[in-house]
């Protein structure tokens, strides 16, 4: 038996033989990758910050969900590109249960900012007169805190449970540590961690059906006026879109780390596992920024700025 107290680390194997054979090249996209979702979010938000006129909740809940895209992947593209220049895969006792926190905060806090930010939507098309009167900077930083502190509790609870299990073994058969691989090697019963894990998950689906609620109540008022189409398509279409790119991407994940088949490919497990921290990270905020007109012109009038100010220079 080795007791989780004792145990000094973990070995991560989603690296297999056939993966580290073309490293360099798997190095050179992750990089790529990790490189654009830097430029992509911090772009966004210093967008956010520097336009006066974006400093409106919409904005301010959308500037959140980019820095939260930047400390949820903090957590797992260095330690990758690392793995990949070392043939050692392992990471500390401490260091898994760091990175299990901060993915899974992060993944829980996209669902809660949505949420947020669908909450927000409802307000400004269905009662438009009341909008300023209930998205007061008092309830602003109420929402955005919300949006974060839960997210950050919930999980606190989960890997103060997880933390406490004895564990028979230090393999883990992902690129990364996640919260149901600790428990596939507890020695003794997890039936308590799998409770508390399933009420999380209730919780979140609980964000959901209050999403799909807000949304009902969106299309009933945008059926009545072409001003109200109109904002439907400008704002929420985008909220819908991420909401659809988060949730595809969490379900692959969950329904594989519960329900994976052996006989898929390393190559299929590690895409599996890793999307929800590729592809939502790149896509939001291409998504609003592309499709909010007022988003995508400020930063155009910022890159202009900036280029003739250089030229004057």
């Amino acid at each position: 038996m080795i007791n989780a107290t004792i145990l000094s680390g973990f070995t991560l194997s989603g690296l297999n033989d056939t993966s580290t054979k073309y490293r360099v090249t798997i190095f050179s996209l992750t990089l790529f990758s990790y490189c654009v979702i830097l430029l992509l979010n911090v772009a966004l938000i210093v967008t956010v910050i520097l336009e006066e006129k974006l400093h409106e909740p919409m904005y301010i809940f959308l500037c959140n969900l980019c820095l939260n895209s930047l400390y949820g992947t903090a957590a797992f593209y260095p330690k990758f590109l690392s793995d990949l220049l070392s043939n050692s895969h392992v990471i500390s006792y401490s260091g898994c249960l760091l990175q299990i926190f901060v993915i899974y905060s992060y993944a829980t806090t996209d669902f809660s900012v949505l949420a947020v930010m669908g909450y927000d939507r409802y307000v400004a098309i269905c009662r438009p007169l009341q909008y300023h009167l209930v998205m007061t900077k008092y309830n602003i930083v109420l929402l955005v805190c919300f949006s974060r502190l839960v997210p950050l509790f919930n999980q606190a609870i989960v890997m103060i449970m997880s933390s406490k299990l004895e564990l028979c073994g230090s393999h883990i058969d992902k690129l990364y540590c996640e919260n149901w691989s600790i428990l596939k090697l507890s020695c003794n019963s997890v039936t308590t961690n799998n409770v508390v894990g399933f009420v999380c998950i209730v919780v979140y689906f609980g964000h959901y059906l209050f999403i799909v609620y807000s949304y009902v109540q969106l299309v009933k008022s945008v059926l009545r006026s072409r001003e109200g189409r109109r904002k439907f398509m400008q704002t929420c279409v985008p909220h819908l879109l991420c909401l659809l790119n988060v949730t595809v991407a969490l379900l692959f994940d969950l329904m594989y780390a519960r329900y994976g088949s052996a006989s898929l490919s390393q190559s299929v497990k590690n895409f599996m596992a890793i999307q929800f921290l590729l592809i939502p990270p790149i896509l939001n905020p291409i998504i609003y920024g592309l499709k909010l007109t007022q988003v995508r012109n400020s930063l155009l009038s910022l890159l202009n700025y900036r280029k003739h100010g250089k030229g004057l220079g």
